[in-house]
């Protein structure tokens, strides 16, 4: 096994740098917490009332003990009446909780689906690049684990940690007046003992709870990356590879657990130590006083029901502060994501983008991913109104980056992309991005039905609209062939539908959308030679009314462009129609002639 250990990738752990502190997290929760005022002071008064409640009771333990002494048999009736009021005052402390539980649910489940949905939304903000490097089930555990942190916070935080320091102190109050000033100091120097070493071990358990989420994080990444990748896995035969590499990180895992295990044991027996300690202590010196006649059975009995009724929750106390810390642990990243600020937004003096014909320019537009590997260099060209224009090159050229740049997934380092005489960076991404209609290279499809993926670019399309898209893209026969029609479902990912198929839905999709812009990238790439003529056709009657922009590997599918933009290497080398730049016999002959010789 450690041999099958020592060759799994397994990335270092690594620690968000947009964590949150404690103090911060609570500072984003408390809105949450306050939108519900009134159901929070209904749920504090009943929180009081139980404490109340539960003070009590001891006392009554105590006068229903000494009423039955032997001294005190000929008053029966007191004791009934003592009986009775122990049990109301015990389903007070019950009732009274639930109730509590009850009308504070409402708030911890507001406050759960508005955070959530608050990161959901924050998530959708943020720029490509981010999306390009994160892993998506390591955030999904992020953000289920901080919802359900959420959800404990609220609760405890609010009616365990303060209430549980409220009645501590109510003891202390009765222990120095009922029996003596020293039963309170010991039981508040056991107190904050206990609190003090629970602070301290529970700051030193945090790394290894933070290690074990990262360990869970990057284990359940890796399942979900090796799921999503079935086919890849099943081609290559590559299943006991994938077991070794996920057993790689589920024995980190469980060795980041074991840790967290053995910390929670130092932890546990720590607590229970100093509550042994404390409870002796005082059960030493309240049974001395029983034996000198200073102190009735029943204030023995009662000094026990306090340590009982106290200790208890503290032990509680040392939980819910250990869960806390483990929740704002669990918070961190999610909440964290929220301080992320995305990198492509809308400027403070962003306006509406006004589209009057639809042209595009790229002026002398530099970009790179990275700062040392330039994609683009000092690209120029434009589309007229109405207008088609193709971009061709060889892989790694930057064609697909071209419409990237276009939809402002990223900035350009140098230069201007100008529609209609705006610079794109100078309007708003929403009227930019509603301005502009995409069938992508990768067409990825939600596990809805056909129609539903179709509709997905207006939800509120006509379905006349939708139909007259499912005919253009020529998915008409292949919809009557399938037994639900158009309600078939595509799967996950759409992975029960072809390549082919798939373009052809992103292809009405993109017509559904209805924008003055279109974008074909790499549309016609799944297609077999004579479903790419048909849908061709369709697309030509299509963009007669819009500016197209096609980027194409395929050079017979750009044979009517208006321009045909040559690339290499991120350099414009030719730009003209397709009988001109044959005629230059330069590079765009050359792949025509490689192109030709292939199809023989």
């Amino acid at each position: 096994m450690r041999g099958m250990r020592s060759t799994a990738k397994q990335p270092e752990p690594t620690k968000r740098n947009y964590a949150m502190s404690l103090k911060q997290s609570i500072q984003t929760l408390w809105p949450y917490l306050m939108a519900f005022k009134g159901r929070v002071l209904m749920a504090l008064l009943c929180l009081v009332a139980a404490k109340a409640a539960t003070l009590l009771l001891p006392w009554a333990l105590k006068e229903i003990v000494d009423a039955v002494d032997g001294q005190r048999q000929q008053l029966l009736m007191i004791p009934v009446g003592l009986v009775v009021l122990y049990g109301l005052l015990r389903f007070a402390t019950v009732f009274l909780g639930e109730l509590r539980d009850a009308l504070f649910g409402r708030v911890t489940e507001h406050a759960m689906r508005q955070l959530g949905l608050k990161v959901f939304q924050h998530l959708h903000s943020l720029e490509l690049s981010f999306h390009l490097d994160r892993q998506t089930g390591g955030i999904s555990r992020d953000i289920e684990r901080g919802t359900n942190g959420l959800s404990f916070l609220m609760r405890f935080l609010m009616f365990n940690i303060v209430p549980t320091l409220f009645e501590i102190l109510a003891v202390a109050m009765i222990f120095a007046v009922v029996f003596s000033p020293i039963y309170a100091l010991i039981m508040l120097l056991a107190v904050g003992l206990y609190i003090f070493f629970t602070i301290f071990v529970t700051e030193w358990r945090n790394a290894f709870i933070r290690a074990a989420n990262q360990a869970d994080n990057t284990t359940n990444s890796r399942a979900v990356d090796s799921l999503l990748n079935y086919e890849t896995v099943k081609y290559f035969n590559n299943e006991a590879y994938e077991a070794k590499i996920y057993d790689g990180f589920l024995a980190n895992w469980e060795q980041a657990r074991l840790k967290n295990r053995l910390s929670l044991l130092v932890l546990n027996s720590g607590q229970a130590l100093l509550i042994a300690l404390a409870m002796t202590a005082l059960m030493w010196l309240a049974v001395a006083e029983v034996v000198a006649g200073t102190l009735s059975i029943g204030g023995l009995v009662m000094l026990n029901a306090y340590l009982l009724q106290l200790f208890m929750p503290l032990n509680f106390l040392g939980f819910v502060y250990r869960e806390i810390r483990r929740a704002v642990t669990d918070l961190e990243n999610m909440l964290g994501l929220l301080t992320r600020n995305p990198s492509i937004a809308d400027k403070a003096e962003a306006t509406e983008l006004q589209i009057s014909g639809g042209c595009i320019s790229f002026q002398q537009v530099s970009f790179a991913y990275q700062a040392d590997r330039p994609v683009l260099h000092q690209l120029s060209f434009a589309v007229g109104s109405g207008q088609k224009i193709a971009i061709v090159g060889a892989s790694g050229a930057g064609k697909s980056t071209i419409a990237r740049l276009l939809y402002r997934f990223y900035d350009v380092q140098a230069g201007q992309i100008l529609i209609d005489g705006q610079d794109i960076q100078t309007v708003t991404l929403e009227s930019l991005r509603q301005a502009i209609a995409i069938v992508p290279q990768d067409t990825v499809l939600f596990n809805s039905s056909i129609r539903d993926n179709i509709a997905y670019a207006k939800p509120d399309a006509a379905a006349e609209m939708i139909d007259k898209a499912i005919d253009m893209a020529h998915l008409r026969d292949f919809i009557n062939s399938l037994p639900d029609g158009d309600q078939t479902q595509v799967g996950e990912r759409g992975l029960k539908v072809s390549g082919g198929e798939k373009q052809r839905i992103a292809i009405a999709r993109a017509i559904v959308k209805g924008a003055p812009i279109l974008v074909f990238d790499e549309a016609t790439s799944s297609l077999d030679s004579l479903s790419e003529q048909a849908i061709l056709s369709a697309m030509r009657d299509v963009a007669r009314q819009h500016t197209s922009l096609v980027i194409a590997h395929r050079l017979s599918t750009v044979t009517d462009a208006d321009c045909i933009v040559v690339l290499r290497q991120g350099h414009v080398v030719e730009q003209g129609t397709h009988q001109q730049l044959l005629a230059q016999a330069g590079e765009y002959a050359r792949m025509w002639q490689q192109q030709a010789q292939q199809k023989k």
